[in-house]
């Protein structure tokens, strides 16, 4: 039986600053596999993106065997992907206009987009923040427990999401039955408080596809880690997310995503009464090239020095495992590695273990095979 694919507009009212208290409609997308051999208790997963890429071209890509999402539900789980305000098909307030952008990026805008007037942004400030981004988390799991009749949900989050996802899972432990964190940022002595004052005074960036190959092209360090042509699905992908943003700039569009300001993900929140790891498993994945999320060397800026292994050392309970993938980077979804990403997941959120245990570190070689670190 084939998978099936439905498009949620799940009603919430906006505590970001750029239409606060305004009802809008977060875009979910929920894809399940009807089988009879699947039953009707089927556990639901909630997938979120990360800071610069769509839901639906993160986890959603049809192309080939890249749709992470296809894959869970083939394996009988009914899946739900969200985007968060100002990414996707989620509302995008502030961000259809031009000088809103980063000042930095403000040259990419060539040609000029339809109506573009020169001058400063008309709302300097970032779109988003972390209460913002839990509250719309919140709303999209309350949705599906009700809509599904659960009363937890599986959690899946690549790079960023983890800002949102461990928070969240960790004060509100009821809901949340596990934590699948693929190539998460984590700063282990970022602020646990909002800042005194917003920095980064713009709603939105901005990026090209040139953009996405080069950052790509720095964490190849196999010639086969990308399969041929896959810049160009990807791209596609992300420009059929963006109405607004596929007509501006050079003839292949501009990416535009979200500025949010974060905190309350740090070393302590991770360790918080024992609930990661305890009454939330969380298991850990990202890939030896991935120079996103390890930063080498550390920067001097506590906000900005990023550590996988880190967040692993953080978590107080003994159910949490880490596995790191060999020639992978931060693009591994869509890299040839996403196999093992999807068998990954499926056995997590089946078994909650790796290799028979629930604890420990492993590498895990592109076949598939799985070595112990000590």
């Amino acid at each position: 039986m084939p998978v099936i694919s439905k498009d949620h507009a799940v009603p919430h009212k906006s505590t970001v600053p750029a239409n606060k208290d305004e009802m809008v409609n977060l875009f979910v997308r929920e894809k399940r596999d009807n089988s009879p051999e699947h039953g009707p208790d089927r556990k639901a997963v909630l997938m979120l993106h990360g800071r610069s890429v769509p839901v639906l071209a993160g986890f959603d890509l049809q192309h080939a065997s890249y749709s992470w999402a296809d894959e869970l539900a083939k394996a009988g789980y009914d899946v739900f992907m969200m985007d968060l305000q100002g990414s996707g098909q989620s509302p995008r307030p502030w961000m259809h206009d031009p000088r809103n952008a980063n000042p930095a990026d403000q040259g990419l805008l060539k040609p000029r987009p339809p109506g573009f007037t020169p001058g400063p942004g008309t709302n300097p400030s970032p779109l988003n923040n972390s209460d913002s981004d839990r509250d719309e988390l919140h709303t999209v799991v309350e949705w599906i427990r009700k809509e599904r009749g659960v009363d937890k949900v599986a959690f899946i989050g690549w790079s960023a999401a983890a800002f949102t996802m461990g928070p969240y899972a960790v004060k509100n432990p009821a809901k949340v039955e596990s934590l699948f964190l693929l190539a998460p940022i984590f700063p282990p002595d970022a602020t646990s408080t909002p800042p005194t004052t917003v920095p980064q005074p713009f709603p939105m960036f901005l990026n090209t596809r040139w953009g996405v190959e080069s950052g790509w092209n720095k964490e190849l360090r196999t010639a086969d880690q990308r399969e041929p042509g896959m810049v160009e699905k990807v791209w596609a992908a992300i420009m059929e997310n963006d109405a607004v943003g596929r007509d501006w700039g050079p003839p292949e569009g501009i990416s535009r995503y979200r500025n949010f300001v974060r905190w309350g993900w740090n070393s302590t929140t991770a360790a918080k009464d024992g609930v990661l790891g305890g009454s939330v498993p969380i298991m850990i994945v990202y890939g030896d090239a991935d120079a996103t999320v390890n930063t080498s060397p550390p920067n001097p800026n506590k906000e900005l020095n990023f550590s996988v292994p880190a967040l692993y050392d953080a978590v107080a309970g003994s159910r949490k495992l880490m596995v790191r993938l060999a020639s992978a980077g931060h693009s591994l979804v869509w890299e040839v590695q996403h196999k093992n990403v999807h068998k990954l997941s499926k056995h997590w959120l089946k078994h909650f273990k790796v290799d028979g245990k629930t604890q420990g570190v492993f590498d895990m070689a592109v076949n598939g095979d799985l070595s112990s670190v000590p």
